[in-house]
């Protein structure tokens, strides 16, 4: 358990790292750094507000390893054929909710903007990261990703990851 200030500080700094790390390989279409960021073990969701606020399981995207973000990048880069898009993920603060010996447990604040090719900026999605994040392979990584969408209607496939 965390003790110090000082403490809380790094772990936060860290965290916030983490967060930074992830939004950039996304919004600079480095997707095959993605999965990297997770647990070989890991799971990785996308679920409506509705949903979680009803308690029903059901995702939009669902994956339960690396393997699969893997396969999702592949399947992007070589299957699906969409306009080209950019993406930027504007962050909240990160909130440090818990920790413990099975992880830090974090929410954020998250809003991802789409520009399209004719230049033209939208909301895209917005929601919260409920993150449960580990130490794995000398650095911190999610073991669990929640991406709670407020978004309920996504006017493109929700091809890259949020």
């Amino acid at each position: 358990m965390i003790v110090n200030q000082e403490s809380r500080l790094a772990l936060r700094m860290a965290v916030e790292e983490l967060m930074a790390d992830y939004a950039a390989v996304i919004d600079d279409d480095r997707l095959e750094a993605w999965p990297g960021l997770f647990t070989e073990d890991c799971l990785y969701k996308v679920m409506p507000r509705e949903n979680a606020d009803r308690g029903l399981p059901l995702a939009t995207i669902f994956c339960d390893s690396r393997a699969m973000l893997v396969d999702r990048v592949v399947s992007l880069r070589q299957a699906n054929i969409f306009p080209v898009h950019h993406y930027r993920h504007i962050l909240g603060p990160v909130g440090i909710k818990s920790t413990s010996p099975a992880g830090i447990v974090a929410e954020t604040n998250y809003l991802v903007l789409r520009t399209r090719g004719d230049g033209e900026t939208a909301v895209y999605n917005a929601g919260k990261y409920i993150d449960l994040i580990v130490e794995a392979e000398g650095r911190l990584k999610f073991r669990e990703k929640t991406v709670l969408c407020d978004t309920s209607r996504v006017d493109t496939l929700l091809v890259r990851p949020l």
